[in-house]
């Protein structure tokens, strides 16, 4: 019994020995494939940070060319629209300047009239003064102006 009990204790020795050893070869073998794991982590990550800054390079020039364009646009727009007020502006001073024109030629002409009819007036009231003088009998034509 002794020896059975020798044989069970020594065979249950060498199964944990054994089992010890599977578990060692099995966690070196895991630490391997781990550190292997880690290793091209390692490497993507490095390949990906690389692809990003290329891309984030790559974005930043694309945003200094599109800011250039659009500074050119803007600078165009900007000469373009003080181009198109001054021209509105010389226009709206010509309507301005081209309606007094045409009020100063309206009153010149009201004033020539008004002075035409005076004139007429002048004369009919000369006409008539003469007549007058004559009926009266004490005027003579020297005491009066001649026509114009």
């Amino acid at each position: 019994m002794s020896a059975l009990h020798q044989i069970r204790e020594k065979s249950q020795k060498d199964g944990q020995k054994k089992n010890e050893e599977t578990i060692s070869s099995l966690s070196t073998e895991m630490k391997s494939m781990i550190d292997d794991l880690k290793s091209k982590l390692e490497k993507e990550r490095q390949s990906f940070a690389k692809a990003l800054s290329k891309s984030s390079k790559e974005c930043e020039n694309s945003l200094k060319i599109e800011a250039a364009r659009f500074q050119e646009v803007y600078e165009k727009f900007s000469k373009e629209r003080s181009a198109h007020l001054q021209a509105f502006q010389g226009k709206k001073e010509k309507t301005m300047i081209s309606e007094h024109e045409k009020a100063c030629a309206d009153k010149i002409a009201r004033l020539e009239e008004s002075l035409k009819k005076k004139k007429q007036d002048d004369k009919t009231f000369n006409i008539l003064r003469k007549t007058l003088g004559s009926f009266l009998g004490n005027g003579s034509d020297e005491d009066f102006p001649p026509d114009d």
